[in-house]
């Protein structure tokens, strides 16, 4: 027995709501046509009898779709709620749906969410789908003689790939130099009594093909990174040798960010130890060419000795998978990022799981005689921030709500200095709006938070004035001022839609500042974007090889001698001038997602939360958002329990990575 489409509807598609065959209740099912096209697919290629597999097809794409490497079968019988986020309704329709598609008596049907053995797993046995060496889903993970997990088959080979390129990586060994220490001393000084992180860090990335350096804000990721790279380049120089050295970044922001730290880090080197390390770190897409809208074209092998790549918390499954297989056998590769963030937005936690083993890390700076290294002995955790320090309340917020400690967060959400009118101490690190500053209208904003948001954007309004009052013209070093003065404050939001989400802000924004009202009629966006018009800040949301902008690239549009043109950060110092009817895939930043802003950081960060829970709402979202601030965080929140709600929620990803290496089959 098969399940029909027509039983099947879509979410958001025009079509009707499904209904439960018991209680009559319309329910609306969350696939998309993506999903659905899916299961067309396989059933059109070859059509299956049972009952279930229908339903794991879907759920295999659907999670697919949320950043889920697979569909974990042993949480789908024993928790799918959570599984899946769905609400009680959706639940409920999905055990009677099932229930009574699996039975063939007049006999009660049965609940195969209650079953003592998986009868999930049982189906996905005989999936025609999942069967032969080219079948398009795989079944992975055999407990009890029962699958565990459904993947769709590139995810699959993604998984194993990485796998297997790290455990290579790992029994790769490097001969370390005999005056190491001598050369650690002169970068680092002499040993401290307590352990120094950073040290340890560059000792284990000496030794082996692979190493994870993980820390939170102002823990010195790059610096150890520069450190490392002048030991190396020190140590091939006495060899009459020049190491080829490769560095990257999820994104344009992030690649320029890393450029920026680097070159910052290398003045702190002592005299002749910045030679021969490079300063322009490259987008991992551009390093790997690698586009995932295009056809997919052969991983090139880098011709390279050591790749460092920052924001690791950043790349998903199947670009992971590439960056391993591009970075040739003998070369180190380095992974620096925040094990706490969230995830990618595409498929996969490849960091966070491979991250897994962070507290197994040991402190050993010295070569050891292993056939192989552990992950965990290749992983280094940087404890100490320099930018949050104990006094730090920013970096209090961040621990605590890392640590979950939703209690202690409503106690010090009573003691914090509300903002009025005026802005308070410039001492004060966080602060919050008031409560009778919600916003419970669709329309234009509170008029005191108009005035608080020109207050955060005073010295970016008063360097774009001129060009408004005076009809004057920007050059390349205006321009430079207006980009650097503009990222001083930043509104980040949890959700792109409603009244609380990015778009509804962005359009609000612009009219409460008064500058979307001074658009220039010659230079109109597609009806999908708006207007051009003198301050609109644009962020780029897919690469663009031929502009070489690349996602989360952010420009303003600006007057110049030859009209409106939108100006980037070139990544060295200057400006990039694209004209606005060039860019078919920007959208208006006054306010990002959180998501968005990773790689990225303001001085002043506003954090607007909606007035009710949202599944993306979780610890790793409020975390991400909070340590984008470097020195004062405003809260938005207009229903505080949601925050703390946020704290209880952690965002979890099925996947089979960690598994792999850390609790390999026997």
């Amino acid at each position: 027995m098969s399940l029909q489409l027509s039983t099947l509807p879509k979410f958001n598609v025009p079509q009707p709501a499904g209904t439960s065959s018991t209680s009559g209740t319309a329910v609306t099912w969350p696939w998309t046509p993506l999903d659905v096209a899916w299961l067309k697919f396989l059933n059109s290629h070859l059509a299956s009898t049972h009952a279930l597999h229908d339903l794991l097809a879907l759920l295999v794409s659907y999670q697919m779709g949320r950043g889920h490497a697979c569909l974990d079968l042993e949480l789908l019988w024993q928790d799918p709620a959570h599984l899946l986020d769905w609400s009680d309704a959706q639940i409920n329709a999905l055990k009677q749906s099932t229930s009574h598609a699996t039975s063939h008596s007049s006999e009660s049907p049965p609940d195969l969410f209650s079953e003592s053995v998986n009868p999930w797993a049982e189906a996905a046995q005989t999936m025609p789908w999942a069967m032969g060496e080219h079948s398009p889903m795989v079944l992975s993970q055999q407990r009890e003689g029962l699958p565990r997990r459904v993947y769709l088959r590139r995810a699959w080979q993604a998984e194993q790939s990485i796998q297997t390129a790290i455990q290579a990586r790992l029994a790769t060994h490097f001969e370390v130099p005999q005056d190491t220490e001598e050369k650690l001393k002169s970068l680092f000084g002499d040993e401290a009594q307590t352990t120094d992180w950073q040290r340890v860090a560059c000792a284990k990335a000496l030794r082996a093909g692979i190493t994870l350096i993980t820390g939170g804000p102002g823990t010195g990721k790059t610096t150890t990174v520069v450190r490392l790279l002048a030991l190396l380049q020190r140590a091939a120089k006495d060899q009459q040798q020049t190491l080829r050295i490769h560095l990257a970044a999820p994104t344009g922001k992030a690649a320029s960010r890393l450029s920026a730290s680097i070159q910052s880090a290398l003045a702190s080197l002592p005299e002749g130890w910045a030679e021969g390390i490079p300063s322009q770190a490259a987008t991992l897409h551009q390093l790997l060419q690698y586009n995932p809208d295009a056809a997919a074209r052969p991983a090139p092998i880098l011709a390279t000795d050591l790749v460092v790549v920052d924001e690791a918390s950043m790349i998903d499954l199947e670009l992971m998978a590439r960056l391993m297989a591009c970075v040739p056998a003998h070369a180190r590769l380095v992974l620096l990022g925040d094990k706490d963030q969230l995830a990618s937005v595409e498929a996969g936690a490849v960091w966070s799981q491979l991250c897994e083993g962070a507290a197994q890390s040991d402190d050993r700076t010295q070569a050891h005689c292993h056939t192989a290294y552990t992950l965990p002995e290749q992983t280094a955790v940087l404890h100490v921030s320099r930018r949050f320090d104990a006094h730090s309340a920013i970096g209090q917020w961040a621990k605590l709500i890392n640590e979950g400690q939703h209690e202690a967060l409503k106690a010090r959400w009573q003691t914090l200095p509300i903002t009025g009118p005026l802005p308070v101490a410039e001492s004060t690190d966080i602060q919050r709006w008031p409560d009778a500053w919600r916003d419970r209208s669709q329309g234009a904003l509170h008029p005191e938070v108009v005035n608080a948001l020109k207050l955060g954007w005073t010295h970016w309004l008063s360097e774009l004035k001129p060009l408004l009052q005076t009809g004057a013209v920007c050059d390349n070093l205006h321009a430079l001022q207006l980009l650097n003065s503009f990222s001083e404050y930043q509104v980040l939001c949890a959700l792109r839609q409603g009244a609380w989400g990015v778009q509804a802000l962005n359009e609000r924004i612009a009219g409460a500042l008064g500058l979307s009202t001074n658009r220039e009629k010659s230079y109109q966006a597609s009806a999908a974007q708006d207007a051009w018009f003198v301050g609109r800040p644009v962020m780029v949301t897919r690469n663009d090889y031929h502009l070489n902008l690349m996602n989360g690239d952010v420009g303003q549009c600006l007057p110049t001698a030859n009209g409106l043109r939108v100006a980037f950060p070139d990544g060295e110092g200057g400006v990039r001038w694209v004209l606005p009817s060039r860019l078919d895939a920007v959208e208006t930043v006054w306010a990002m997602t959180v998501h968005k802003s990773q790689g990225s950081e303001y001085d002043h960060v506003l954090m607007v939360l909606p007035d009710r829970d949202a599944p993306v709402l979780t610890r790793e979202l409020l975390y991400t958002g909070v340590t984008r601030a470097k020195s004062k965080l405003t809260w938005w929140a207009p229903n505080p329990p949601v925050l703390f709600s946020a704290v209880r929620q952690r965002v979890t990803r099925s996947g089979g990575l960690a598994d792999g290496l850390f609790h390999p089959a026997k």
